[in-house]
């Protein structure tokens, strides 16, 4: 190869070499203007997305003097509600309220017609919503005390409505009923309740508060809904709690309604349930006397020796372990009980006839506790 070829070689490699320099600097400025591209994309996207956001959790109108009539249907979710209020004006964005809900934890909104305003805050329409402040009075109220047994439930309800008692037990006795409930509260109503041993299975489900209605004569679907929703909204706080213990749903309503049936006082309940937790723990049947009663189905001043020998599945003194329902529906103090025993050595109590409740470690202590309170030996 002479020298002159040796030049034209050279001359085309250099070429090739400033063309391909040229090509990655335009192939780096390409990237590096879809890179910014994105970049600004994102941002955009982002501080929009915020400004949205902050713009969304604001009033809709805040020197709105506006007053609208809304209202939330019974057994609406928090969707349905976050629809109905942004259809309502009441709010700028449905979905931004619902996970602004669920972020805040919130719960335990009421159904019923409200005056919302365009210039109220999220944090004053959920107050609202919580505390049931509406339009109109209630048309029917039920109130349903702590302790209460499903039978007196449903005569509470009859009391109030043009419904029988015994139209109200048939329906909340009803599988197909029970079944949508299921559908419906699957966190709150399982299979447990069809346990065979099981006498009702609603009972201890419908929570102790008292229920504002807002037409003539609501269902018993409409009623024990709104019941349950409560519920639900009560136990929604403890659902830590209740994994912690490994406890089911339906495990922790027994052993509130158990602490619910013996308590006298407010103090005396994390010590009741504590003694129920002792005996479990060493497979002592729990021996409360209130198992006795609803085991006989009646009302009884006292419970006798011969009430001890009952045979029935809710006999904890024929019985070890938990009834197989709840006995009674209980109050938050239970629930939180049942949820936090105290740490004693406690295996016994027992109930003086001037409201005091006397715990003991031994039989013996016990037994001399008794004499002295109760038979005054």
């Amino acid at each position: 190869m002479n020298s002159e070829e040796k030049n034209d070689k050279k001359a085309i490699f250099k070429e090739k070499l400033i063309e391909r320099q040229n090509e990655a600097k335009v192939v780096r400025k390409v990237v590096a203007m879809i890179s910014l591209a994105i970049f600004i994309i994102v941002a955009v996207v982002v501080v929009g997305g915020y400004f949205y956001i902050s713009s969304a959790l604001k009033p809709v109108d805040s020197n709105s003097k506006e007053e609208i009539a809304v209202s939330i249907p019974i057994g609406s979710g928090v969707t349905n509600i976050s629809n109905i209020l942004e259809e309502s004006g009441i709010i700028k964005d449905a979905r931004v309220f619902k996970y602004y809900v669920k972020f805040k934890n919130e719960s335990g909104f009421m159904a019923g017609d409200y005056v919302l305003k365009p210039s109220m805050t999220l944090e004053q329409i959920i107050n609202s919503l919580k505390t049931g402040k509406v339009i109109q009075d209630a048309v029917v109220k039920i109130a349903i005390p702590e302790g209460t047994h499903l039978k007196e439930i449903a005569g509470i309800i009859a009391d109030n409505t043009n419904y029988s008692s015994e139209e109200v037990m048939k329906m909340l006795n009803d599988h197909e009923f029970i079944d949508s409930l299921m559908n419906q509260y699957p966190d709150l109503i399982t299979k447990e309740v069809y346990d065979a041993k099981v006498r009702y299975p609603l009972e201890g489900y419908l929570f102790p508060a008292t229920y504002s209605f807002y037409v003539e004569n609501p269902s018993i679907e409409e009623i024990v809904a709104v019941m349950l929703d409560k519920t639900q909204s009560v136990i929604e706080n403890y659902q830590t709690q209740i994994k912690e213990k490994n406890m089911t749903v339906h495990e922790l309503l027994t052993m509130a309604s158990l602490i619910e049936e013996e308590a006298t006082k407010q103090v005396d309940r994390d010590q009741i349930s504590g003694v129920f937790y002792n005996r479990l723990d060493l497979g002592m049947p729990l021996q409360t006397d209130p198992t006795v009663l609803y085991a006989k189905g009646a009302h009884q001043e006292r419970v006798y020796y011969k009430d001890l020998e009952v045979d029935h599945p809710y006999n904890t003194y024929k019985n070890s372990g938990l009834t197989p329902g709840p006995i009674a529906n209980a109050g938050v103090s239970s629930i939180e009980a049942a949820l936090s025993p105290a740490e004693t050595n406690y295996l016994y109590f027992l109930a003086a006839p001037d409201g005091q409740v006397y715990f003991s470690v031994t039989l013996d202590e016990h037994a001399a506790k008794k004499a002295k309170y109760i038979t005054g030996n």
